[in-house]
């Protein structure tokens, strides 16, 4: 009796350090996952209103850093992470004048911007050729969003990623 006992012990022992490399393990590739390839950020300001509201958590993807005109991306500007819409990518030129927003020529036509883009008096001068790995942002919340039209250009290697979800969190 005492051998089966101590089989069923052993087998017992072995089970629960197989459970715990296993938990082990598991850990591991989330902590790599949201450390290596994905991110959480959550939002402070309201630059990004009406289609990024203050505190939404926003899931970004480390691994991308091409962008295309319309992709929300996080980056990192003075030490604050913010949310912005690429809005003219490498070889693209932005004008801001009295006639509007343009980017090669042509005034954009956005449908989930409420206010006029304008120039800041801070800000750059326009218009604005943009070089390879550079990319133009702007907030949603025009009239009073910090983005390149005072900053300029962002290197893409510069940005955190390109959001892949936006999480309501408000009120909860």
């Amino acid at each position: 009796m005492s051998e089966t006992s101590d089989k069923k012990n052993s087998s017992l022992r072995s089970d629960i350090y197989f459970l715990l490399a296993k938990i082990l393990v598991l850990a591991v590739i989330i902590t790599v996952m949201f450390t290596v390839i994905f991110g959480f950020v959550r939002v402070n300001d309201m630059s990004m209103k009406p289609s990024v509201m203050e505190g939404d958590l926003i899931l970004y993807y480390r691994m991308q850093k091409n962008f295309n005109c319309g992709d929300l991306v996080v980056l990192n500007n003075n030490g604050k992470l913010q949310i912005r819409r690429v809005v003219a990518v490498a070889g693209d030129t932005v004008d801001i004048t009295e006639d509007g927003f343009k980017v090669n020529g042509n005034i954009q036509q956005e449908s989930n911007i409420y206010t006029a883009t304008e120039a800041f008096m801070e800000g750059i001068t326009f218009p604005v050729t943009l070089a390879d790995g550079e990319i133009f942002v702007l907030g949603d919340k025009r009239d009073t969003a910090e983005d390149s039209r005072i900053y300029g250009a962002v290197k893409e290697s510069a940005t955190r990623g390109k959001v892949v979800s936006i999480l309501r969190r408000r009120n909860f």
